[in-house]
């Protein structure tokens, strides 16, 4: 069995290219994705923070995985620790152990993999001798409440800024005692220990140029077999749905040189370039990089457009680089729901897209869509009927929906929502599905209402939530937990006074809680809110001096 596991890694290690073997290093870090290989070498995160912790001469960083379903079941049989990628080393001889958090049906992983690394999932059992664990992410960032009786501290805010000065910390306090490591560590800028709680201010990159973000690992075997770029980060379209439109603002562009580099220093391995952002058609150049990646006789893709900003060159060069079916994201199917959420478009823009991905030879399609939203109504359910029946004869080709229930998320204006009830859900989804039965070429797609109640409760869960999450290692089993434990889900789904303390409340993104209130009493009012422009100075974002110093 030790054998067959090893050897399973070192197959994998030796199909990559750039992976860092160190040998020594005054600090062994584990970087663990919660999730399976292929899902977390698709996370550029993953390749920044690899990068940035294997560029110190004193630190030496090696990956963790959710081993796939038929090694976990041999190695959970056979009581075999989990190893690294690297060097197959146990994950408990690292000191420190940093889990990239990026969606919360993946905290149940994070519980799993401990287990199987020997280290106990309660923090406050663990001793002088076990490693500190730390979560980043946006989880980590937004609400890392449900998972603080497990983590010895988080990262508030974009690892580049927080993990020199964290790394640094941890190493010069390596005589001391857990407790009082971690109470140094508490007072770092941008990092919340629970043992230690105070408020933490979000911290971030001011000027990404200074930042390289980019696939550092080269594989065939991840999810999107590409070499990844990032444009941008952050969003300042103001959807009032949106996590990431408020987290990770101010929204900020890399220079096109630097791109430029980037992506002639990957030409050599030959992959598809993957363009990464919030809304990469809103890059001020985007048809110059189209332009710049194609004549490098290059292929290219990306993470996702906005209707209303996307352009011929860009939906052109995507044909050209062999993509078959145009992603977009309309969210929701009427004029007042598009007023309600703040998208910015029209159904004028929806259309004009979907004709630039005809004109470019595309001919499939799909939509993206919400249901549940605050202040929806049958009618506007039906608009999204509607709206994709008109879309699919528009485009003649096949049609693909993907309907979701709307997740209420923290630091957003619907975050005292309530999310939708399942007699609701399912009467939404019953319509949707009877209005296009009969149209031929429409594939419907969903995930299913139980499975977003989990993640509703976490997203807004409060610290009672950690002792169920430690205790879990599957959604079924965390609600399980759950009604063990004696809560109330109706309380976790309900909507949350707008004077009622929040569990996140200790955060500060850079906004207030009255700023979010006022916009949701413009998303009552469907009043619009344009998007962010230099000098504004609405939100507060861009007049903090927290925003890393950089």
């Amino acid at each position: 069995m030790s054998f067959s596991y090893e050897g399973e890694l070192r197959a994998r290690l030796e199909r990559e290219k750039n992976f860092v073997v160190k040998s020594g290093g005054r600090l062994r870090f584990a970087l663990a994705y919660p999730n399976f290989y292929r899902v977390g070498m698709s996370n550029l995160g993953i390749h920044i923070i690899y990068a940035l912790l294997n560029s110190r001469r004193e630190v030496a960083c090696e990956r963790f995985f959710l081993p796939e379903l038929s090694t976990l079941e041999k190695i959970s049989r056979a009581n075999f620790p989990l190893l690294s990628l690297e060097t197959q080393t146990p994950l408990n001889k690292f000191q420190v152990v940093g889990f990239a958090v990026s969606f919360e049906p993946d905290y149940f992983n994070i519980v799993k993999m401990l287990k199987l690394g020997k280290i106990n999932p309660v923090a406050s059992q663990r001793t002088d001798f076990d490693p500190i664990i730390i979560a980043g992410g946006p989880c980590a960032t937004f609400n890392p409440e449900p998972l603080a009786e497990i983590f010895d501290a988080f990262i508030i805010g974009e690892g580049e800024v927080i993990l020199p000065p964290l790394v640094d910390e941890i190493i010069s306090t390596e005589h001391l005692p857990r407790l009082k490591r971690l109470e140094k560590i508490s007072q770092l800028a941008g990092v919340y220990v629970p043992s230690f709680p105070k408020k933490v201010s979000r911290q971030w990159v001011k000027n990404l140029d200074e930042h390289s973000a980019h696939t550092t690992i080269v594989t065939d075997d991840a999810e999107f077999n590409m070499y990844l770029v990032e444009t941008a980060r952050g969003c300042g379209r103001h959807c009032r749905f949106c996590m990431a439109g408020y987290c990770f603002r101010k929204p900020r562009n890399r220079s096109l040189d630097v791109l430029r580099r980037e992506i002639s220093a990957a030409k050599k391995f030959g992959k598809k370039i993957g363009l990464m952002g919030a809304a990469i058609s809103d890059y001020p150049q985007i048809d110059e990089l189209c332009k710049f990646i194609l004549g490098e006789r290059l292929q290219m893709s990306v993470a996702s457009f906005r209707a209303d900003s996307v352009t011929f060159e860009l939906v052109k060069s995507l044909s050209a680089s062999g993509l078959k079916t145009l992603t977009i994201a309309p969210e929701v199917g009427s004029d007042k729901m598009r007023a309600v959420v703040n998208k910015g478009i029209t159904e004028e823009n929806i259309f004009t897209a979907v004709e630039l991905g005809l004109r470019a030879g595309i001919k499939n399609f799909r939509l993206y869509f919400m249901v549940g939203l605050p202040f929806e109504e049958k009618d506007d359910v039906e608009a999204i009927a509607d709206l994709s029946t008109r879309i699919k004869k528009f485009c003649g080709g096949r049609l693909t929906l993907s309907l979701n229930p709307f997740v209420p998320k923290p630091f957003t204006p619907f975050q005292w929502s309530p999310f939708a009830q399942k007699k609701y859900l399912d009467a939404a989804f019953k319509i949707l599905r009877t209005r296009l039965k009969s149209v031929r070429g429409v594939e419907i797609i969903s995930e299913s209402v139980r499975s977003a109640e989990v993640q509703a409760i976490l997203s807004r869960g409060d610290k009672k939530l950690s002792a169920v999450v430690m205790r879990s290692e599957s959604a079924q089993e965390f609600r399980q937990n759950f009604r063990a434990a004696e809560l109330d889900e109706d309380f976790y789904l309900r909507k949350i006074p707008f004077d009622e303390p929040l569990p996140w409340d200790f955060l500060n993104q850079g906004f207030t809680k009255k700023y979010l209130h006022d916009e949701f009493n413009r998303a009552a009012a469907l009043k619009p809110t344009a998007k962010c422009f230099d000098g504004c100075s609405r939100c507060g974002v861009c007049n903090q001096s927290f925003g890393g110093a950089m």
